[in-house]
C-alpha cells in the first residue's frame, strides 16, 4: 500500500474517531441530544464537528468523482440528513411514536458508534486504486 493511500485511510479514522468521541452516548437519543446542543448554536458548528463529511466532498472532488468515492459522499450525506431529520422530529416537532421512543431509549452497543470504521476505509482505498 503506498504511502499516499496509507495517509487518506489514517487522516479519515483520525477525524472519524474524533467524531465518534463528541457524539458517544448510552442511548440514540443522548447522542442525538449531544447533536442538537450543537445545531442550536449554528448548522454551520454542527456541520464542522462532521469532518468526515467534508473530508468525503473534497476527496470526491480529488478523484474526479469516481464511483467509490460517489459512494462514501453519499452515505455520509444520509448519515447527516439523517441526523438532522430525527433531530428535527424529537426537539422540534415532538412528534414520536411509542415504538421510536422505545428505540431512542434503548442502549446501544458499545461498538454502535464505530461501524463506520468497518466501511469507510475501504471505499477510501477502493476509490484510490481504482
Amino acid at each position: 500500500m503506498s504511502d499516499i493511500v496509507l495517509s487518506y485511510i489514517l487522516l479519515f479514522i483520525a477525524l472519524e474517531l474524533f467524531e465518534v468521541e463528541w457524539q458517544k452516548a448510552t442511548t440514540l437519543i443522548g447522542m442525538l441530544a449531544k447533536m442538537y446542543h450543537y445545531y442550536q448554536k449554528s448548522i454551520f458548528l454542527f456541520l464542522l464537528l462532521h469532518p468526515t463529511f467534508i473530508f468525503s466532498i473534497v476527496f470526491a472532488t480529488l478523484m474526479n468523482y469516481n464511483l467509490y468515492s460517489v459512494i462514501l459522499v453519499s452515505i455520509k450525506f444520509l448519515d447527516i440528513a439523517t441526523k438532522l431529520l430525527m433531530m428535527q422530529q424529537i426537539f422540534v416537532k415532538k412528534d414520536i411514536s411509542k415504538e421510536v421512543s422505545v428505540m431512542l431509549l434503548s442502549p446501544l452497543h458499545w461498538s454502535m458508534p464505530y461501524a463506520g470504521l468497518s466501511v469507510y476505509p475501504f471505499l477510501i482505498y477502493y476509490a484510490l486504486v481504482a
